[in-house]
């Protein structure tokens, strides 16, 4: 029998840098948004302990790197599992854009195994290991919409954000690919201030202000970002932001048919762009 898990991507409506840490990280302050886009993984279990991970598409990095592969691993050592499974990514999210689509598939893969080889653990349990993966896999266990400070691992539930029914999200990754190591190198923290201020403000009614420090060092750095946000204000978007550490910028329009009428006008600019909303359903850990 073979089972199938969505795994929606994220955005991040607000991202300061808060501070950086002794151990070389920083730490954050993040709202974090599931979209409506996003790969499928596809699982069938084994009678043997073997793991497998195919792709719909061939794919320029070894198969032992994929974080569902290596989040199929984690899972079956941490527990001692005695099966396996045959695992199958249907992958249409780009890689390196800010969306956090290995993370989503990560999670994907956490909840799916945790499913079919019936170990049934808890949500904190698999972003626990998440950690352990990636800083934005904890969120994605169970997306929607949450704060997240730390590393993005400590994360507070919030409340669907109540924005018109006509409205729609337009993500749109430009042809460039940012490095992670390149947005980070050129940020320098803001402190707690902007941060504090932005959580006591925030409220789920209509489209929060939106801000991601990362600009500063990735589009001075990337040009066709920067134009990209411009231009899609310019064809009407309500507002606009680049997503995590780049290269994707989404933007918010009054309605589908405004958002089409601009992709069209983008489309040769990018190597991947979609027209959605939020995903604001939990994902579910039951089969």
């Amino acid at each position: 029998m073979i089972y199938k898990e969505y795994a929606p991507a994220k955005i991040n409506l607000f991202l300061d840098v808060v501070s950086k840490r002794e151990d070389g990280y920083h730490d954050l302050g993040t709202a974090f948004q599931t979209i409506d886009a996003g790969d499928t993984l596809e699982a069938s279990l084994r009678k043997d302990s073997v793991i497998t991970l195919r792709y719909n598409k061939a794919q320029d990095y070894p198969v032992e790197t994929d974080l569902v592969y290596r989040a199929a691993h984690l899972l079956q050592s941490e527990f001692n599992v005695k099966s396996g499974a045959d695992l199958y990514l249907n992958k249409i999210m780009p890689i390196g854009a800010g969306l956090g689509a290995g993370s989503a598939d990560a999670a994907a893969a956490l909840r799916l195994l945790n499913k079919i080889w019936g170990l049934s653990l808890t949500s904190a349990q698999l972003e626990s290991l998440g950690t352990r993966l990636g800083a934005d896999v904890p969120f994605l266990i169970q997306g929607g919409l949450a704060l997240a400070e730390g590393i993005g691992d400590h994360l507070t539930p919030m409340p669907s954000i109540d924005w018109p029914t006509d409205m729609v999200l337009l993500v749109a990754t430009p042809l460039c690919f940012v490095p992670t190591k390149a947005a980070y190198a050129g940020v320098k923290p803001s402190g707690e201030g902007r941060w504090h201020k932005w959580k006591s403000n925030f409220n789920s009614s209509g489209i929060p202000e939106l801000f991601n420090k990362f600009e500063e060092s990735v589009l001075p750095q990337f040009p066709e970002i920067s134009k990209m946000k411009s231009d899609l204000i310019e064809l009407g978007a309500l507002s606009s932001l680049m997503s995590g550490s780049g290269a994707s910028v989404f933007a918010f329009f009054e309605s589908a048919k405004e958002a089409g009428l601009a992709a069209k006008k983008i489309e040769n600019k990018t190597r991947w762009l979609c027209i959605t909303k939020f995903f604001e359903k939990k994902m579910d850990l039951s089969l």
